[in-house]
């Protein structure tokens, strides 16, 4: 029979959460469930944004519309969970730190194909995954797949505006802006508010994630100041140069041409 626990495999779930301090530091659960959560929401937000570029491939700027939204409201969910991080304060986490050894946030495999998705490709990520393993194969496809951008720009070009060809190309750098496609974008906003609306929600996720990486930053910067980060990651120092990079350029570029 198919119970609550059974469905949502419940026991399994609870059965994650292993510390590795010795003894158990308290705050080390609460360490780990969030960013276990993070990796439930991430996994979730490339589930939507898959869904948002089949609307959008099929011409449904609606759902396309309700799709965005709700992975706004799930970024939200992301930024309110810094808040229950910050209650534990730097010798808490100091006390447990250590037993982190090698292990990095850097290495969040989702969070990468997450940005790929969005347009912010490049190769260093992969780097940080062993070759050939869940993490490098996910990315290593992400990678090779049109952005959220792209799959905007083709719906763009379906309905008759005239999108540079070198735009659709898919490429493993990150997208950068383009006059021509801002003007482009002008007339977009101009003349159809359908398409305008979805540009908006865009521009919506993108403040949205910037928010999520300066909260993050934060976070960080209050709870360990300028170490370096677990891993051999560089810290606040790597997360910093993170922040004001819009995964979406030419949108805010555009904004000053109304």
């Amino acid at each position: 029979m198919l119970t609550y626990t059974s469905y949502l495999k419940i026991d399994e779930l609870l059965a994650l959460q292993t510390p590795e301090s010795e003894p158990v530091e308290h705050d080390e659960m609460l360490f780990i469930v969030i960013h276990q959560t993070y990796e439930l929401w991430f996994k979730q937000l490339l589930h939507e944004l898959d869904e948002f570029n089949r609307r959008i491939d099929q011409g449904d700027t609606t759902l396309a519309a309700k799709t965005l939204k709700r992975c706004l409201k799930i970024l939200k969910t992301l930024v309110g969970q810094v808040d229950i991080l910050e209650t534990m304060t730097p010798l808490e986490f100091a006390s447990f730190r250590s037993f982190l050894a090698s292990s990095s946030g850097f290495q969040s495999y989702q969070f990468r194909a997450l940005e790929f998705v969005l347009g912010f490709k490049r190769r260093a990520p992969l780097n940080h995954q062993p070759e050939g393993s869940r993490g490098w194969q996910l990315l290593n496809e992400r990678l090779q797949q049109p952005s959220v951008w792209q799959h905007v720009l083709m719906l763009l070009r379906q309905r008759g505006f005239p999108i540079p060809a070198d735009l659709l190309e898919v490429s493993d750098q990150p997208t950068a802006s383009n006059e021509q496609l801002q003007a482009v974008l002008l007339e977009v906003y101009q003349s159809v508010p359908e398409l305008a609306m979805v540009l908006e929600l865009l521009v919506d996720l993108d403040e949205g994630l910037q928010e999520w990486r300066y909260r993050h930053v934060q976070m960080v910067r209050r709870t360990i100041g300028s170490k370096m980060g677990t891993g051999g990651s560089d810290g606040v120092g790597y997360l910093q140069s993170t922040l004001f990079q819009p995964v979406f350029p030419d949108l805010w570029a555009v904004r000053s041409q109304f």
